[in-house]
């Protein structure tokens, strides 16, 4: 199975299931002597896990990573990095009764066709466990943009059809992590906090967006023709499961504009070159202008639920399928550091790789 790493200069490689005895990741390309936070790493690990409240997934995992190599007196040494995160409550009798059969909208078929054998426990590399390795390599990510006074934030700004209607520019971001839904505006996240609950209820999923915001960046970075910064952002989040839409900038909206209206106009400010709106979401010609970027990225209701639905087992048969186990109702309170990290994946590769430019 290939394409299981990411990044070209700060590269990840990813490994483990969500039944095996763990996930892990090598991040090769680090630059050396950066300083590492152990316990902001963890922390980071934490924002993701399940069971950290009642409008996610009950499994419990602590989520404890263990950092292998390439640390050493709380520096990184420039060798590649080796983390590995324990699995600890996997309960693989939970899909014994999908051995077979292929659920609605999983992976379990496209998988049997295309290798042949699948890992029914939870998904295996399909599952959205294998995100918890990408959140750890995220997080060394964002201590080295830290370090460069590149700040990241992303939040919940929709669920279902309740949506956040303020810009970000009015959000105060100290705010998202005060609710389990990772809501800034603290009103629309009641709201939200209480669909969730009432489709968990009714046994049944819900989809939403996460919005995120990148503050900081340089000017120069992405690559054309087929290396636009904004092209590896949306391969990035794309890449997350249960993600269905990427956009940035003024996104599908900007249809309804005139050029006139849209076009973000230069202006001279303290010596700097800067934009008097920002449309473009912080990239034009696929390179980062230095003004915000901005994104959304829309995730799907999760595919399993309660409610017996019919399909097919491995021999073409008509079975039916009942969802069981721990899964979430929704998954953007946990999927928020899951963006923020390959966003910072994206931003540390082309800063690394403009920095080979500039030799």
């Amino acid at each position: 199975m290939a394409g299981n790493t990411f990044g070209k200069a700060f590269k990840i490689s990813t490994f483990g299931e969500s039944h095996g005895k763990g996930l892990g990741v090598i991040i090769d390309g680090c630059p050396a002597g950066l300083s590492i936070d152990e316990t902001f790493i963890q922390s980071e690990m934490d924002r993701r896990k399940p069971g950290q409240s009642k409008i996610v997934t009950q499994r419990k995992e602590a989520d404890q990573l263990q950092i292998l190599s390439g640390i050493f007196e709380g520096k990184t040494t420039g060798t590649p990095i080796g983390i590995i995160i324990y699995n600890a409550d996997a309960r693989s009798k939970d899909y014994s009764h999908i051995a077979d059969k292929f659920r609605p909208s999983h992976a379990d078929f496209t998988y049997q066709k295309k290798y042949g054998l699948r890992d029914y426990r939870g998904g295996g590399r399909s599952s959205a466990r294998e995100t918890a390795a990408r959140v750890a390599a995220g997080a060394i990510a964002k201590l080295f943009l830290k370090s460069l006074g590149i700040e990241i934030n992303g939040y919940v700004s929709q669920v279902g059809s309740l949506k956040l209607e303020l810009p970000y520019s009015q959000l105060d971001f100290t705010k998202t992590e005060e609710t389990p839904i990772r809501c800034p505006d603290l009103d629309t996240a009641e709201k939200m906090i209480q669909l969730i609950k009432e489709v968990k209820k009714d046994g049944d999923t819900i989809g939403g967006v996460v919005s995120a915001v990148l503050s900081g960046s340089p000017v120069g970075l992405g690559d054309p023709v087929f290396d636009k910064l904004h092209a590896d952002l949306a391969k990035a989040m794309l890449s997350i499961n249960a993600c269905k839409g990427f956009e940035y900038g003024s996104g599908f909206a900007g249809v309804e504009m005139r050029g006139s209206a849209h076009n973000d106009v230069f202006f001279q400010e303290d010596g700097q070159t800067k934009t008097s709106t920002n449309f473009s979401g912080g990239i034009q010609g696929g390179i980062s202008n230095g003004m915000d970027i901005y994104f959304r990225v829309a995730f799907k209701p999760v595919a399993t639920i309660v409610e017996a639905q019919e399909s097919v087992n491995e021999s073409g048969e008509k079975v039916e399928v009942t969802g069981r186990g721990r899964h979430d109702p929704c998954v953007v309170p946990r999927a928020v550091p899951i963006v923020e990290a390959m966003a910072a994946l994206v931003l540390a590769d082309h800063i690394l790789r403009q920095r080979m430019v500039q030799l």
